[in-house]
């Protein structure tokens, strides 16, 4: 029998955010600086955060999984693992050998039917070991480092009937397609979210499943406030960290000692994080028991 999602973390700490109109902060984390970070900003702020990990780490070394797995267990407020953008059946399975709260099941580059075909089956299969499941209707356009490459494949925006057929297959959460895009917006003035849209998207899931946002690179602040009044959960913000991350790094090895390079960029990191928990409203919400 599948195990009752109620309990499962990353479920009760989104369904605490939508209750309190605060979204939850997630980072994907390609190194120990990064998960470092999101500790380290999370306990400063008493705020929840989600530690996200591509399938690339499967591949990369489990000792990062491992790492990012002790990170969220020895948090001294709640911070929980999930799996992002896993597109294939193989690597679904694989992570959910791990402690994984919550695994996407990515099918979005498969056309509508296979993809709800395949979201309802491996949604049953990740229910029964107790992990919360994530999936894509239409599909988000754009990529991102670390997430098989499909820029190449049109993007679909999400509609109220898509996202009911969705949150049918018995997901918990869901990432619609309003106008948000992967990667690089190239100017504030290119982000044309449809408002409109997610809020029909909203009352076809609400009380069913957790609105979690993909695509915040570049985004105003009031903008992000904007998609959690409009019922965000979670927001991902994977860009902004790796491209700070990355340009100090570049800028700075070889003229720095490593434990020096190290440090300075986990506190860059912490920085980017906890001005977001404060734009998000989640700073002080740690303290809730989930």
């Amino acid at each position: 029998m599948p195990k009752s999602m109620k309990d499962n973390r990353a479920v009760r700490m989104l369904k605490a955010a939508e209750e309190g109109g605060y979204g939850v902060i997630g980072v994907v984390s390609y190194n120990l600086e990064t998960i470092t970070a999101v500790v380290r900003a999370a306990e400063k702020k008493r705020s929840p955060a989600q530690i996200l990990l591509f399938p690339w780490a499967l591949h990369y070394s489990p000792l990062l999984i491992h790492l990012a797995v002790a990170a969220c267990k020895t948090a001294k407020v709640p911070i929980v693992l999930h799996m992002d953008h896993a597109q294939s059946e193989e690597e679904i399975i694989a992570a959910s050998e791990y402690d994984f709260d919550s695994i996407m099941v990515d099918m979005s580059h498969y056309e509508k039917e296979e993809n709800l075909e395949k979201t309802r089956r491996i949604t049953k299969v990740l229910h029964e070991k107790g992990i919360a499941t994530e999936a894509e209707p239409g599909r988000i356009n754009g990529g991102e480092d670390g997430v098989k490459d499909t820029e190449d494949l049109e993007g679909l925006l999400t509609t109220a009937e898509e996202a009911t057929l969705f949150v049918d297959t018995k997901i918990d959460f869901l990432a619609p397609a309003f106008g948000n895009i992967h990667g690089n917006y190239w100017g504030v003035e290119n982000i044309k979210l449809e408002y409109d849209r997610l809020e029909k998207i909203r009352a076809a899931t609400k009380g069913r499943a957790q609105l979690v946002l993909h695509g915040t690179n570049t985004f105003p602040d009031a903008t992000m406030q904007n998609c959690i009044k409009g019922g965000m959960t979670r927001c991902n913000v994977n860009e902004l960290v790796l491209h700070t991350y990355s340009k100090y790094v570049a800028e700075n090895t070889g003229k720095v000692p490593l434990t020096e390079l190290m440090g300075k960029g986990t506190d860059l990191i912490q920085e980017l994080i906890e001005y977001q928990m404060d734009v998000m409203g989640s700073t002080g919400k740690g303290d809730v028991l989930y």
